[in-house]
Parts: C-alpha cells; sequence; structure tokens
C-alpha cells in the first residue's frame, strides 16, 4: 500500500548492503523521476534516495540533494520540463550517499555545493554506517561542497530567502534544514521521515534527541499552512510532523525507561515497545525490532 511513498527508503538499505555494479545499473535503470510542484517556484522529486527539493525561477534553479549519480541525467531531464535554466547551486542535507551521490556530476558541471562544515569533512574521508555495516569510500574533490557553514547561511534567490541552518546532532552531526520563507516550504532532509521510523545514525553522531529537539524546531518556525519536504517519503505538513514528533518522544521514553531497570536489547525488543505504533510507522523501511536496536544503542552509549 505504501510501496510508492517508500521505494527511495527501500533503496538506502539495499544499497547498504549490496556491492554488485550490475544490479545498481539494473536498478537504476528503471527508476522513474517523479516531479510535484509544492508552491509556485518549489517541487519536490522523487526518484531513489532522498527526497530533491527544486527552487526554479529567474535566477536559475538551485536543489537540495541529487540523490545517486547514475540518476544525474534523469534528474537533469526532470528539471528540463519545469525550467530551461542552469543549476547553480546544491544544498547537502547531510552527508549519506543516497543524498549526495550525484555531487561529483553537479561538480563537473560547475554546480556550487553548500553544506554544514561536517558534510565536507565526513566525505572527505571513508565513513561507516555502523547499523549498515556500510563503508563509504572518499568522495571525489569535484563532489565535496565548496562553500560550508558551521550554523546558518541564507540565499537569496528566485524572489525568496532560503534560510539554511544547521540542527546539531540529529539525523547525523551534519544536518541542515532548508526553510524558503516567502514560499512557506520547508525541506527537513532526514530529520523527518515520513511515514515510518526514521533511521538515527549514531556512528555519524546523530541521536534521537538531537531529532525530536532539530523537529520541535522546525515546528516552532511554521504555520498549518506550510509544506513540508521531508528526507523520504511523501510531501507533509505541520500536523503530521506533530504525530512523529509524538511517536519518537514515546518511543525515546519507553526505551530509556527499560534500558534504567537494566534490561538488554534482546529483552527489550521482546517486550515489544512499539507494538502500538507499528502499524503506522512500521511498514516498509526498518521494522520495529531494527528502530528499537537504534534507539538502543543511542540511548545506552556514554555521552
Amino acid at each position: 500500500m505504501r510501496f510508492h511513498r517508500l521505494t527511495g527508503c527501500l533503496y538506502f538499505i539495499v544499497a547498504a548492503v549490496v556491492e554488485c555494479p550490475t544490479v545498481y545499473a539494473q536498478d537504476f535503470d528503471k527508476v522513474q523521476i517523479s516531479s510535484e510542484q509544492v508552491s509556485e517556484h518549489i517541487y519536490m522529486l522523487q526518484g531513489r534516495g532522498g527526497n530533491i527539493g527544486v527552487s526554479v525561477g529567474e535566477d536559475g534553479v538551485f536543489l537540495i540533494d541529487d540523490q545517486f549519480a547514475p540518476l544525474t541525467e534523469k534528474i537533469r531531464a526532470s528539471i528540463s520540463k519545469i525550467s530551461d535554466k542552469t543549476i547553480r547551486f546544491v544544498i547537502n542535507t547531510h552527508w549519506h550517499f543516497d543524498h549526495v551521490g550525484g555531487n561529483e556530476h553537479m561538480g563537473e558541471a560547475g554546480t556550487v555545493i553548500v553544506a554544514h562544515e561536517n558534510v565536507r569533512r565526513r566525505m572527505s574521508t571513508d565513513q561507516t554506517i555502523a547499523f549498515f555495516k556500510k563503508i563509504v569510500p572518499a568522495a571525489a574533490k569535484v563532489a565535496l561542497p565548496v562553500i560550508t557553514f558551521t550554523q546558518d547561511i541564507n540565499l537569496h534567490l528566485n524572489g525568496d530567502e532560503a534560510h539554511i541552518f544547521h540542527v546539531q546532532n540529529a539525523h547525523t552531526d551534519g544536518d541542515a534544514v532548508v526553510f524558503f520563507k516567502k514560499e512557506n516550504v520547508i525541506h527537513a532532509g532526514d530529520i523527518y521521515f515520513a511515514g515510518f521510523y526514521p533511521f538515527i545514525d549514531v556512528s555519524s553522531d546523530g541521536s534521537v534527541e538531537g531529532v525530536i529537539k532539530a523537529a520541535k524546531h522546525i515546528l516552532s518556525m511554521i504555520n498549518d499552512d506550510t509544506k513540508v519536504i521531508p528526507g523520504h517519503g511523501p510531501l507533509s505538513n505541520k500536523a503530521e510532523l506533530t504525530v512523529y514528533v509524538e511517536m519518537l518522544e514515546a518511543m525515546r521514553d519507553r526505551v530509556r525507561n527499560y534500558i534504567s531497570e537494566g534490561k538488554t536489547l534482546t529483552e527489550i525488543q521482546a517486550l515489544a515497545p512499539s507494538k502500538d505504533f507499528d502499524a503506522e510507522w512500521a511498514d516498509g523501511f526498518l521494522t520495529a525490532n531494527q528502530f528499537v536496536q537504534i534507539l538502543y544503542e543511542d540511548l545506552s552509549r556514554k555521552k
């Protein structure tokens, strides 16, 4: 029922455990890029990997994330249907390969890549996503962000001010959120997985507390009319993001309480602390046990 919403996220898992180039080629050949108009000048593209935000207007095109390298031409073709302008900037919401894989092709074409400084730091060296046992090689120089920031930065393009700001130790240690003030659209990156349990990269210094804090900060900025582009999943809104935060807070509290009682991961999983949420949130990306494992690994580590 939700498969069309979860294709990009499912591929995150496949890409994390499959190394065969033939599989990559066959899968990417079948990918179709869909485009949804979010507001007058903002679109959301979906294919494989993280949702792409697109700003179009008289000043050109700028993207939020760019999925996988083999999809770059398909992404460009989709953008060409809504604008004939040059892609001037790409904003990376974090360093994961399903969001920055197209950087190399974009950089080669002269597109300026912008991200938090920790994104460039992590992309510059080999990284490990421990939960998926995935080693990610260092990116080519041309794929690295050339403009980095520590707290925030603004882009004044296409008649709007895009406020790009860092949220600390949430999905990773280099997350950025993009808020289009005039258009009233916000791209939350992987702070927000709309409709399913989120992956939190503890090995990249992510944390459930950081995700909750970041999501609450986003909620404080937006209103009932704001369109929320999640890192994965369908276009969303404030009400749905609020429910997501409530689920995260409840799951955090349950797992933390069991840890304080001295229970092991296996014991906690056997107690099924997420059972009242699973029908809504465990459909397609992380299983309930996987999500509990991530929370356990995060909440039981020494801070």
